[in-house]
């Protein structure tokens, strides 16, 4: 009969639904623009190393190593604070990071000094994991059809902050001078992560091991997961391609071949902004088609790429397309994996951890060794180096499946 098979929704059951999508969708929102907000501080130095520099009396060389200082930070961050995801309330967490963040960041703005603006710099960005505490949290409250879709919503946040630092950072710190940059973000950080620990469910956690035993789980955790430990390698992979292609891009744009200003090299940051538009499409080819599919998918594209950046070398159109298919790849990739990641364990965070730290570590080892690349072989030595990585990760995964199936075959 027609009332067993169906219950009739009320209106008032209707704008129940209707209420709970709206507050899912703001709640989803506002962590998206807390993650850009966030992510933003580990690139915040970077374009404004020549204003710091000039500040502080000596060369843009200098002072770099600053930016280098952030990115230490960060991993620093991502293998003490990001497993605490799993073990306490993520509510707390995420507020007390927030304030450590601003306090940090306000200590940059006033630093006397290169070695205080350094420490304060490396605090800053140690404490702004705000986003992978986040990611986890926003995977496990998605609906299942729609899980990757969510996810990919808080990271084209995270490439959207990321841009922003680049891009407007500079400009601002250009109008206002680089320390009312620090000052500005200091105010946003603290705005949106207080305003975002209000908004998330308090949690209760069982307290597993001592406060930071997430860290020695993290081989175990790979061991026992395959599909973890092909998300981590493929993503390294990819990210270790994007990262020797775009660190190096400056030096082939400001170079003798083309020999445009920092300012304009600056300005090709704004292809970041191609993985905020592919980012929602990625999510929901992963929920239609499985993460496997889009990560090959975002490989090819890939590998279209690498060719296009060495052309890019004598023609200034080829780096257009090349920016837009390797940011393009980059973000399909990495909601793919991160949504694999999240969902093949039962311990996310400590999973997004091994995820995200394993994709760092293969960009700045290619970062490193991009440039003696580009020293001895030039621009096409970088483009050998990214074509390289890409090999590395997607062949080592495949070798290691096959292990895996035949294993498989073999138990059964």
């Amino acid at each position: 009969m027609p009332s067993a098979t169906r219950t009739p929704q009320t209106p008032a059951v209707r704008s129940a639904a209707r209420a709970r999508s709206a507050s899912g969708s703001l709640f989803l929102l506002l962590i998206a623009v807390c993650t850009a907000v966030t992510a933003a501080n580990i690139y915040l130095a970077a374009p404004l190393l020549p204003l710091i520099a000039h500040d502080f009396g000596t060369i843009p060389a200098a002072v770099a190593w600053i930016a280098s200082v952030a990115q230490l930070g960060y991993a620093a961050g991502l293998l003490f604070f990001a497993p605490l995801g799993d073990r306490v309330d993520r509510r707390r967490l995420v507020g007390w990071l927030s304030v450590a963040t601003t306090a940090a960041l306000l200590v940059a703005a006033v630093a006397p000094g290169t070695a205080a603006l350094a420490a304060a710099v490396f605090v800053a960005a140690a404490a702004t994991v705000v986003p992978q505490l986040l990611v986890p949290l926003v995977a496990a409250r998605a609906p299942a059809d729609r899980r990757a879709r969510h996810v990919a919503a808080v990271i084209a946040g995270l490439f959207t902050g990321i841009v922003a630092a680049r891009v407007v950072g500079g400009l601002a710190g250009q109008a206002f001078g680089w320390r009312w940059v620090f000052a500005g973000s200091a105010v946003l950080t603290l705005a949106l992560g207080l305003a975002t620990a209000l908004a998330l469910p308090a949690e209760r956690r069982e307290r597993r091991g001592g406060l930071f035993s997430g860290i020695a789980e993290l081989p175990g955790l790979l061991r026992r997961s395959p599909d973890l430990w092909r998300a981590c390698v493929r993503q390294a992979g990819m990210f270790g391609a994007w990262s020797a292609l775009w660190t190096s891009l400056a030096l082939l744009l400001t170079g003798p071949g083309y020999g445009l200003s920092t300012a304009t090299a600056g300005l090709f940051g704004l292809f970041g902004l191609t993985a905020s538009a592919v980012a929602p499409l990625a999510g929901g080819l992963v929920d239609r088609f499985g993460a496997a599919k889009v990560v090959g998918a975002a490989y090819v594209l890939a590998a279209v790429a690498v060719p296009l950046f060495w052309l890019g070398g004598q023609v200034l159109p080829a780096l257009f397309a090349a920016a837009v298919a390797i940011h393009a790849a980059l973000v399909a990739s990495h909601v793919a994996n991160q949504t694999l990641a999240l969902t093949t364990t039962s311990a996310p965070a400590t999973a997004n951890t091994a995820y995200v730290v394993s994709g760092f570590a293969g960009g700045a080892l290619a970062s490193a060794v991009a440039g003696p690349a580009f020293g001895h072989w030039g621009w096409g030595g970088v483009c050998a180096v990214a074509g390289v990585w890409l090999v590395l990760g997607w062949t080592t995964t495949v070798r290691g499946g096959r292990r895996c199936r035949r294993g498989a075959v073999r138990g059964g």
